[in-house]
């Protein structure tokens, strides 16, 4: 029997499991939001916004380690869309997308709502399409999600015109799927895993980097068995928070501009690293021509176009994460654990040495908040069992900083993009994705306002979403660069006229609550914590504050600046404990 090309859609959806959607409806896919009206499998959640829509399919992907799914109207509503589409690819997040599309008929002819987004969304899909015929609509969903969450994975755009959504055809679900021209490979070469596991045998100062991959392919454990068996220390790019236990012994925490001063002085003095599921961002590196200039570099990535991008690599291993992981501690549970010990014993001193020589620090007060004072009651609060999502900018950095991951998927946030707006849709995604969950978005006063209308679809799906504003009054990193290298010219950072945050979340049938003093912050947020609803909580912050360390752009990764060096008097500094 044929049926529309919305009811092979939704079909398909359910045939891929799918139990949530973020969308926004328009004319053009008015054929699937009927359909929608009364199917009770298939949860369509209503954003504000077609972009808190895509973050918030995000936010859903990353928590839950599933596909997840948008659908957008034509036009303007598909190209809203584009930031979250780059912001997913440039963090490897399985998407399918869905865009309504004018009647085939009508494409090039700049018909209402037209807009080419298959074009427009080349450079940051891992693959789209625009559907011409009705009958090819099963086979290409089903492709879509094997393409999105296969290898490494990414966001997949699915272009569909009115008059397919309108047409008929048989429903021809293919239940495996083979394609000729994309097989990732996911063994590692035996022969590289043998050279790998030779090095960290003879290393004396080795170090892993663990990024994002680690988290995506589910490899925490293993990566875990090799730091403990072999005694390496980790450190996590911000991507890969949480894929090794922040509060683990052998955590160096975050490397890179605003890496730890223990993990950047590890990877520099280093004689090896095993760079694990990560891209070598420059964030990261640095200077690249400066970076680990000591060390043989061991690289496992699933994608081979990452490899050898940007730093020379000695092995190579092209892999799914968590299978080579496996093969190499085979290997490597043949060496005595003895002698690694005795080898590891010098390097992991020096390391503690370093913790203790520059620990992650804030000067305390009792007068004016500190953001990081937050951002660690929230931790202590929480004891590290919160979903925490960010914004882009301090807020994230402090986050990272002071917030341990010891699991994987509780930390997300934008790490290649950097897309300010990201955090608030991304933990309404999130909250839908694990219910049982605290969830909170660690946020600027700038960067909530750019996606702050999603308060009304925490409200109507009655999330208990938690937003933690730090509330500096400024576009805080951009105010920063401007202080340390523009000579305190702060052109166009200072946010003047900022909402009542307490009253704007009240507006929208939120709770709003502030604190302005120390004293203040604590009872805020058992406050927030122990309501079950969305809550905004308006920190005033200290509006000087730095994140520190800093590596400047450019600079080699152990060229860090601290907040001594700012000031005449070197100022006693409180360690994080």
């Amino acid at each position: 029997m044929k049926i529309t090309g919305a009811e092979i859609l939704l079909k398909s959806l359910k045939k891929e499991g799918v139990k949530h959607i973020f969308g926004y409806p328009g004319g053009v896919v008015l054929n699937i939001f009927d359909l929608l009206y009364d199917d009770k499998d298939l949860n369509l959640i209503l954003t504000r916004h077609e972009q808190g829509a895509i973050h918030a399919a995000d936010g859903y992907a990353r928590a839950s380690g599933k596909v997840g799914v948008a659908l957008v109207t034509s036009g303007p509503g598909a190209t809203n869309t584009v930031t979250g589409i780059a912001t997913a690819s440039m963090d490897s997040i399985p998407l399918v997308v869905f865009s309504g599309q004018v009647p085939t008929m009508l494409i090039g002819n700049d018909a209402f709502q037209e807009a080419d987004i298959v074009g427009i969304t080349r450079p940051c899909t891992k693959y789209n399409y625009l559907v011409k015929d009705v009958g090819d609509l099963a086979h290409i969903v089903r492709e879509a999600f094997h393409i999105a969450s296969s290898g490494r994975p990414g966001p997949v755009l699915i272009d569909l015109p009115k008059d397919v959504t309108a047409g008929k055809a048989e429903f021809v679900w293919p239940e495996s799927m083979d394609i000729r021209s994309y097989k990732p490979r996911y063994e590692g070469n035996k022969w590289m895993i043998q050279k790998a596991a030779a090095l960290i045998a003879k290393a004396t100062r080795p170090v892993i980097v663990a990024g994002g991959g680690v988290v995506l392919s589910g490899a925490h454990k293993e990566l875990r068995e090799l730091a403990q068996m072999t005694g390496i220390p980790v450190t996590m790019t911000l991507m890969g928070l949480g894929g090794f236990p922040g509060s683990h012994k052998l955590s160096l925490g975050m490397p890179g501009m605003h890496g730890t001063y223990y993990a950047n002085k590890a990877i520099q003095e280093s004689d090896l690293l095993v760079a694990v599921g990560m891209r070598f961002d420059d964030r990261v590196t640095g200077k690249t021509d400066s970076f680990a200039p000591h060390a043989k570099i061991v690289h496992i990535d699933i994608d081979p176009t990452s490899i050898r991008k940007n730093i020379r690599v000695d092995i190579p291993v092209v892999g799914d994460v968590k299978r080579v992981l496996t093969q190499l501690n085979k290997v490597l549970k043949d060496e005595k654990k003895e002698q690694w010990a005795a080898v590891k014993k010098k390097w992991l001193a020096q390391i503690e040495a370093w913790k203790k020589e520059r620990p992650l620090s804030y000067e305390a007060s009792d007068k004016v908040i500190k953001p990081q004072f937050v951002v660690q009651k929230i931790y202590e609060l929480t004891r590290g069992d919160a979903v925490i999502t960010t914004e882009v900018g301090q807020n994230q950095m402090w986050a990272a900083q002071f917030y341990k991951f010891d699991k994987p998927r509780q930390w997300l946030t934008s790490g290649g993009l950097g897309t300010m707006g990201y955090g608030f849709p991304a933990a309404i995604g999130a909250q839908m994705a694990v219910p049982e969950k605290l969830v909170i978005d660690i946020a600027g006063d700038g960067s909530i306002q750019m996606n702050i209308q999603e308060l009304a679809t925490a409200v109507v799906n009655n999330l208990p979403v938690k937003v933690a504003i730090l509330n500096n009054r400024y576009l805080g990193m951009v105010r920063q660069w401007q202080e340390l290298f523009f000579q305190e010219r702060y052109s166009h950072t200072s946010l003047d006229v900022t909402p009542d945050f307490v009253k704007v979340a009240e507006a929208y049938g939120a709770v709003g609550l502030r604190a302005e003093k120390p004293s203040e912050v604590e009872p805020v947020l058992k406050e927030a914590f122990s309501t079950r609803k969305p809550v905004v909580m308006d920190f005033v912050v200290d509006w000087t504050e730095k994140v520190y360390p800093m590596v400047p752009a450019g600079a080699p990764i152990d060229h860090m600046l601290f907040p001594e060096e700012e000031k005449p008097e070197k100022k006693k500094l409180r360690a994080v404990k």
